[in-house]
């Protein structure tokens, strides 16, 4: 048994002496404490971890279009009013 690099001997020296220190009344409020702060900071530390995986999948799906956008071709804007208004004199051409 190794817990946080403490062998069994070392803890069973950190519990006894935690029973001296403590007493035998006190011990198991100790422990109950003890519990609830390492399942809050247990709970705090997965709810930081969602964030990360939540903004970095954001950060993936951002990414993916502007690589689609970047493989087409560009069309500047002048390029587009006049390909634009070609069509729209041949309508009116073809209309009259």
């Amino acid at each position: 048994m190794n817990i946080f690099g403490v062998g069994l001997p070392e803890v069973t020296v950190i519990l006894i002496l935690a029973l001296l220190i403590f007493g035998p009344k006190k011990l198991p409020e100790l422990g109950k404490q003890l519990g609830k702060t390492l399942k809050s900071l247990k709970k705090a530390s997965n709810e930081f971890q969602n964030e990360i995986d939540q903004v970095m999948n954001e950060e993936d799906n951002d990414e993916s279009p502007k690589s689609i956008e970047s493989n087409q071709p560009k069309v500047n804007s002048k390029e587009k009013i006049d390909s634009e208004n070609k069509k729209f004199s041949n309508k009116e051409n073809s209309n009259n």
